[in-house]
């Protein structure tokens, strides 16, 4: 199978979803004739024409908005937030507008719009350039947060997410886009809300998600050397949860350690660990559940401590080892 980029991964879901579909359409700053900040819809302007990939105005809120008005419309918009911190900008639009109206309405209308938009660091782009804000979408009723981990994933998970009638939110990490995968040049889905599991292991599992999803295998291969095996869960969609995949692998390991880049406190790891605490999974563990999780910092546009504020490779691994303690 050939391999291609994450971004052009999510570039070829959106061209093949535009053809089968002339109700979907792009709309965001700079994603026609510049191609997207991070070049993610490069060419699909010249290729569908202006109506069809609309270049908007520096506001957030307008762009938001006017997604959950086509979408009400019957269209199936596909808006992109330039950076995920810029979605403050939009958040009345999106939680108070998108997410409530299917409820308000008893089901009689549907809004089937897709938020894309770039998180993370690792790029020096400081702190409001820089955040992992998908808990606040997860917290709100009536979006669904996906957050895919590799140009496989992310393909079909956006198909899906673009045919689905609810508001999506779309979290893509800056540090994905140039890394390769195998991905079918045909048009595929993955159901929202169904884990992978990356790696198998009977020893610890490792719940995490975006590019600490692509740490977390590369801590388990330095802990295989150790006689350590790990298991790598990815939840790929934060709403809907995957609990039965997730708790399955609990009970094989006793040893959970939750990975996340957004901040600790209050973050998607706290759900996590709640879940598997007051299940029945609760009686299978043998050490407690440990969360790993950003600093609850801005993030910083010094290189070195803008890393040391991020889980790293390093970090998974001395967290392995303290969970392996436990007899």
């Amino acid at each position: 199978m050939r391999e291609i980029t994450y971004a052009e991964a999510i570039r070829e879901a959106l061209r093949q979803e535009m053809q089968r579909d002339p109700r979907v359409f792009l709309m965001g700053e700079d994603i026609g004739v510049y191609g997207g900040a991070f070049g993610v819809t490069l060419g699909l302007l010249e290729e569908f024409g202006s109506e069809r990939v609309r270049d908007t105005p520096i506001s957030e809120g307008v762009i938001a908005g006017a997604a959950a008005g086509a979408a009400l419309a019957g269209m199936r918009p596909v808006a992109e937030i330039m950076f995920m911190d810029f979605t403050t900008l939009a958040m009345e639009q999106i939680v108070n507008q998108a997410a409530k109206t299917r409820f308000m309405f008893g089901g009689k209308a549907q809004v089937p719009m897709v938020l894309r938009t770039p998180a993370g660091s690792g790029t020096g782009a400081a702190a409001q350039h820089s955040q992992s804000l998908e808990a606040w979408f997860v917290h709100a009723p009536g979006l669904k947060v996906v957050m895919p981990s590799t140009p496989y994933d992310a393909k079909g998970l956006l198909i899906s997410s673009i045919r689905d009638n609810n508001p999506v939110i779309f979290v893509e990490h800056k540090l994905l886009y140039r890394t390769t995968g195998p991905v079918p040049e045909e048009p595929y889905t993955i159901p929202l809300g169904v884990a992978d599991v990356k790696r198998e292991g009977v020893d610890i599992t490792i719940i995490a998600t975006s590019i600490m999803v692509t740490r977390a295998l590369a801590a388990a291969e330095t802990l295989a050397k150790e006689g350590i095996e790990v298991e790598v869960v990815d939840p790929r969609t934060l709403k809907p949860y995957d609990d039965e995949t997730v708790n399955r692998s609990v009970k094989k390991t006793g040893r959970v350690l939750i990975v996340h880049e957004a901040y600790k406190t209050n973050g998607f790891g706290a759900e996590i660990a709640a879940r598997i605490t007051e299940g029945e999974t609760f009686f299978h563990l043998v050490a407690p559940v440990k969360r790993l999780a950003g600093l609850d910092i801005p993030i910083p546009y010094n290189r070195t401590l803008e890393r040391h504020a991020v889980p790293q490779e390093e970090d998974i691994v001395r967290a392995a080892r303290e969970l392996m303690a436990y007899k």
